[in-house]
């Protein structure tokens, strides 16, 4: 089978039938083997045989959610390629013809884009039309760069084996992102084909929550995307943090009317921490992304985890630290100087600020060195303790002789029998002749 259309489906009795005869009309106008599959999310409105009754075929699907619906109706699809498309009539099924041409030339992945095919009024919220898919879709581009313009777009089209290797596990909307995400990191033919939305058939409102589904995209975007979650930033934050440190130690900075003394030092060297540990982040992230199979392998990563080893994180982590505790040897002799009295802070936080920020740097780098190490750890898998063709040879060997052993007693059993016989046959009669005798004596 060609092509298999795959409808998630909760409770859509007033338009499922329609979208299913749309789409079989689709097959038939041009010759195309395919098959239509309602995943079914637990219907309740008879939407299960209206569905039947129209020609799909129906596939439950327990797990709750826009995600799971797909994925079972995927993993159920007997077709080469599957396309995905929402039963609520707001997509036109009798387009799919470019979707397929586009496979069938290769692409793995193929998106619609309703910015490019249109949107009819009524079709789509402004809120979601001008800012909810908008920002997402550049959001997206921006972490993954990728080329896709409508992230979110309920058509598509795709190879399925080519999907089902991405090991996709989004339950809810956000399955829209994670499939052009991971695809798009695993580097696949993804390409784009105009589509129109129109307004969906139904009575009832639709099952996007608008702030509850936003947040759940950008969520994914953010967690599966450490540069930008936790390197970008932090990278920000250090640079901050040790330009304004490193101005301040000496003395305040004056910029038109604005002063900077020491309480900006003091947020220095708290944003000198926070990029430190976000960096850190960043790195621990992406290792055990990598190992877990979440994110595909990057060499850079790869080459910065080779060369810091658990020794040279405590090799740093100790240079830190000694930096740290000379500031602070060096902050108690000055106390020392001024006969343990009262300090000028805008003299004493100038040497106590960047030898708390070195100690607590120490520490951090240390505590990642540890749980870079940890995470390296491989579980293996120890040899066998004997040659796994040695040991088949013997239970060969065993076999054969038990056979041989078999064979010889039946043998010797057989000729026993035989022998007994003859021998008993002769006993038996003279047996029987002594007793008569001794029977003939007794009368």
């Amino acid at each position: 089978m060609e092509l298999s259309v795959v409808m998630p489906c909760l409770n859509e009795a007033e338009t499922v039938a329609t979208c299913v005869r749309k789409t079989i009309g689709f097959f038939e106008e041009n010759g195309i083997d395919g098959e239509v599959v309602v995943a079914d999310n637990g219907s309740t409105d008879g939407s299960q045989q209206l569905a039947r009754e129209a020609g799909a075929r129906v596939v439950p699907v327990i797990d709750k959610g826009y995600g799971n619906a797909l994925m079972g109706g995927i993993a159920a699809a007997r077709g080469k390629y599957v396309a995905m498309g929402d039963a609520d009539d707001s997509y036109d099924f009798t387009t799919l013809g470019p979707f397929l041409d586009e496979l069938r030339d290769g692409a793995d992945l193929v998106m619609g884009n309703r910015f490019k095919g249109g949107i009819a009024d009524g079709a789509m919220p402004p809120l979601h039309r001008y800012l909810g898919n908008p920002v997402l879709s550049y959001i997206g581009r921006l972490f993954f760069r990728s080329k896709i313009g409508d992230f979110h777009c309920g058509l598509r089209a795709f190879n399925k084996e080519s999907i089902m290797r991405l090991g996709l596990q989004t339950g809810g909307m956000e399955f829209a992102s994670e499939m052009v995400v991971k695809a798009t990191l695993q580097g696949y033919d993804i390409r784009e084909v105009p589509t129109t939305l129109s307004p969906d058939g139904r009575s009832r409102a639709p099952h996007l929550n608008t702030w509850r589904d936003g947040w759940r995209h950008l969520r994914f975007l953010l967690l599966y995307s450490p540069r930008w979650l936790f390197l970008i930033p932090g990278l920000v934050f250090m640079t901050l943090g040790l330009v304004a440190g490193i101005a301040l130690s000496t003395g305040p900075v004056t910029v038109g009317e604005v002063a900077f003394d020491v309480d900006t030092l003091v947020g220095a060297g708290a944003a000198l921490v926070i990029g430190f540990q976000a960096v850190l982040f960043a790195l621990l992230t992406k290792v055990y992304a990598m190992q877990e199979g979440f994110l595909p392998h990057d060499a850079r990563v790869q080459r910065i985890i080779d060369w810091w080893s658990l020794e040279r994180g405590l090799l740093l982590g100790g240079l830190l630290a000694a930096a740290g505790l000379t500031g602070l040897v060096a902050s108690l002799m000055h106390w020392q100087v001024n006969s343990f009295g009262e300090l000028d802070p805008r003299h004493s936080l100038r040497m106590v600020v960047p030898a708390a920020t070195a100690f607590v740097m120490s520490f951090q780098a240390i505590f990642a060195s540890l749980f870079v190490s940890i995470l390296g750890i491989r579980r293996r898998q120890h040899p066998p303790l004997t040659d796994p063709a040695a040991e088949a040879e013997g239970v060969v060997d065993a076999a054969v002789r038990k056979v041989a052993k078999g064979e010889t007693e039946d043998a010797s059993a057989e000729h026993a029998d035989e022998n007994g016989s003859g021998t008993g046959g002769e006993h038996g009669k003279v047996t029987a002749g002594k007793a008569a005798a001794k029977t003939s004596e007794d009368g």
